[in-house]
């Protein structure tokens, strides 16, 4: 494999959730092939003004030839039901009454940890029964039925994408996620991030910009190839928690500060979740970012997005 991922003669690439960590990554994906990036704004909040805004964006792309790049989620592990709910109903109504042109592809992101959070066997692959713990991951399942009905309706091929967890630039600081970026902001700050889990709990992480090749290059292959495929997005190289701690000291000789408390939410957070993707093998040379150089541009990233300076110590172990 040579060169970057062709979004397909530039073909419109309609990005919903776009300023997210994952969207925000497709969006310079697609821009960097010359390819065209379309985005709506969808006000979550209201169900009815949310799937009137989703058929209005609908109407950017052509009869024929276009992509959908589905990265919108408000919710997180520890999600109340009724949260999540409210983005399901919009997903529903939209697909819906949507009417897609032909030539048309989408992907749908959705979380490897919440579907296979009680699944045994690690690691765990698309053969594994997906068992979700947690009405999040119970939410994803859905999510993911709904875009597979909207296929099996439409003939639209579809690509099902769940990802391990994702780091790197971009990610909300306001949003209780994204290990590694909170641990940057500890040590760049001083104050202590409050761990709710084991130091060690496993997980897989992808480095954002990795993942948007990914689904890009993956969904012109799902737009020729036709139907509904499901992949594991996963770097296939997991760390525990105090694995983590231990790069961001060794690239900034120093420990970021941390308290393990206890939480309610822990309940839905399991020790190992272990990923070995065995579909679309042609995809995983685009897992380029060392784990390293990925923190060195999450510590970069997270003193930008704070306005904290960036001691020499971190720099240098970029």
């Amino acid at each position: 494999m040579t060169g970057s991922p062709d979004p397909g003669a530039r073909t419109p690439t309609w990005v919903i959730g776009g300023s997210g960590l994952l969207g925000s990554a497709v969006r310079r994906a697609v821009a960097t092939t010359g390819g065209e990036v379309l985005r709506t704004a969808v006000p979550w909040g209201d169900t009815e003004a949310a799937i009137a805004a989703l058929l209005a964006g609908s109407r950017q792309l052509p009869e024929s030839g276009w992509r959908l790049v589905w990265c919108a989620g408000v919710g997180v592990v520890g999600s109340k039901a009724e949260q999540l709910q409210t983005e399901l109903d919009v997903v529903r109504g939209f697909l819906d009454a949507w009417q897609p042109g032909a030539g048309g592809a989408i992907f749908a992101a959705s979380s490897a940890g919440g579907v296979y959070a009680g699944s045994s066997g690690t690691p765990f692959t698309e053969d594994t029964v997906p068992a979700a713990l947690s009405p999040y991951g119970e939410a994803k399942l859905q999510l993911e039925q709904l875009f597979s009905d909207f296929s099996g309706r439409t003939d639209v091929p579809l690509l099902l994408g769940r990802i391990s967890n994702l780091y790197g630039p971009g990610q909300d600081l306001g949003k209780s996620q994204g290990l590694v970026s909170m641990l940057c902001r500890a040590h760049l700050t001083g104050e202590p991030l409050d761990i709710y889990v084991s130091l060690d709990t496993m997980r897989d992480y992808l480095f954002v910009d990795d993942a948007a090749a990914m689904a890009v290059a993956g969904l012109e292959e799902a737009a020729a190839r036709g139907g509904v495929m499901t992949k594991i997005f996963a770097s296939g190289q997991s760390h525990t928690i105090a694995g983590v701690i231990g790069e961001i000291r060794r690239i900034t000789r120093r420990r970021p500060p941390i308290v393990t408390v206890p939480s309610a939410t822990s309940r839905f957070q399991v020790s190992d979740l272990r990923f070995r993707s065995v579909a679309r093998p042609d995809l995983a040379p685009y897992i380029r970012t060392g784990f390293g150089a990925g923190i060195a541009a999450c510590l970069e990233a997270v003193a930008r997005q704070s306005r904290l300076p960036l001691s020499r110590s971190s720099a240098a172990g970029s």
